[in-house]
C-alpha cells in the first residue's frame, strides 16, 4: 500500500517558558500543507520481524529513520509480518516542516489498516508520542493548537483553503539544538489563541515565531527570503518550526516569474493551494 505523508507548517512559535526536565513549554498552530513524502509499505516473505527500508532522496546522518521506529514501535505490542519499505522523500528535511514525524505517523496508521484493524486510536496516539513530539499531530492531521512542549493539543477552527502557500527552503541546516540555545523565553505580548482568529492581512507584526530573533542574525538569507516574500505580495510570512523553511501565504495565486527571482539556485521552492 502507498500513502502521502504531508507536511506541516507553524502558524507562530512561542517559546513561553523552560521546564526543569530541561524542555521548553511552547504555543505555536500547526497547520497541514499540501508538501508530500512517498511510503508504500510491501508484505515481505522473510524471517519473521524483518525489516528493510530504501530511503530516497535523503542523507544518510546515521540515526534510525522514524519509520522504522514506527514499525518497531508497533511490534512491540503486536504480531506484524516482514516489511519491505520505500520512502521517497519530497518534504525538504532540517526544515521545520516536521517530514520525519509525518512519515512515521503514517508508518503507524497504514500498519494498524494493513495488519490490526481495530487498534484504538488513543492507543495509536500515545504510540505515536512515544516516537517524536510531532508524531501524534499527523495522527489527525488537522489544525491544532499545541502547548507545553508541543504534545498537548486542541483543535481549532481555522481554515486558509482559500489561500495559497510560497515554500522556500534555503540551503542552510539548523538543528532543534542550535535554535533553542539561542532563545530567551519569555511570556508573548500577543495572545496567540486570540489572534489567529484575525484575517491572515492583520498577522504580521502579530503572530510571531520566536527563533526569528536569534536566528535572523545568524543567517541573513532566512530574512531577506521573508521580507521579499512580503515585496511579493504575502498576506504573511514567517519561518516555520525552529527552521531553516520560510513561508509566504498569499490570497492569490503568487506571480511564479517574481517567486523564482527570490530564490538562488540551490534553493528548493514550492507553490501550492492550501488545503
Amino acid at each position: 500500500m502507498i500513502v502521502f505523508p504531508n507536511a506541516k507548517i507553524n502558524l507562530g512559535l512561542n517559546i513561553v517558558s523552560k521546564r526543569d526536565d530541561g524542555y521548553h513549554n511552547i504555543e505555536s498552530v500547526f497547520y497541514p500543507i499540501p508538501i508530500y513524502d512517498i511510503l508504500e509499505v510491501i508484505p515481505s516473505s522473510d524471517d519473521i520481524n524483518s525489516f528493510k527500508l530504501e530511503v530516497i532522496g535523503l542523507p544518510d546522518d546515521g540515526k534510525p529513520n522514524l519509520v522504522e521506529k514506527a514499525y518497531r514501535a508497533l511490534l512491540s505490542r503486536y504480531k506484524i509480518p516482514s516489511v519491505d519499505v520505500i520512502l521517497k522523500k519530497g518534504i525538504p528535511f532540517a526544515a521545520g516542516l516536521g517530514g520525519g514525524s509525518s512519515d512515521a505517523a503514517y508508518m503507524l496508521k497504514l500498519l494498524s489498516e494493513m495488519f490490526i484493524k481495530d487498534i484504538d486510536p488513543c492507543e495509536l496516539h500515545q504510540i505515536g508520542s512515544t516516537i517524536g513530539a510531532d508524531v501524534p499531530f499527523f495522527i489527525k492531521n488537522r489544525t491544532v493548537f499545541a502547548e507545553g512542549i508541543g504534545t498537548e493539543f486542541t483543535e481549532i477552527d481555522l481554515s486558509l483553503k482559500d489561500y495559497f502557500i510560497v515554500l522556500i527552503k534555503p540551503d542552510i541546516a539548523i538543528s532543534t539544538a542550535e535554535a533553542y540555545s539561542g532563545v530567551v523565553p519569555t511570556k508573548p505580548k500577543h495572545n496567540l489563541r486570540e489572534v489567529i482568529k484575525l484575517p491572515v492581512c492583520q498577522w504580521k507584526g502579530l503572530v510571531k515565531n520566536d527563533f526569528e530573533d536569534s536566528l535572523f542574525p545568524k543567517y541573513p538569507r532566512l530574512n531577506s527570503i521573508k521580507e521579499s516574500l512580503y515585496q511579493a505580495g504575502a498576506e504573511y510570512a514567517s519561518m516555520s518550526g525552529s527552521g531553516s523553511s520560510i513561508f509566504g501565504i498569499f490570497k492569490e495565486m503568487p506571480n511564479k516569474e517574481s517567486i523564482n527571482h527570490i530564490t538562488t539556485n540551490n534553493e528548493l521552492i514550492f507553490i501550492e493551494k492550501l488545503m
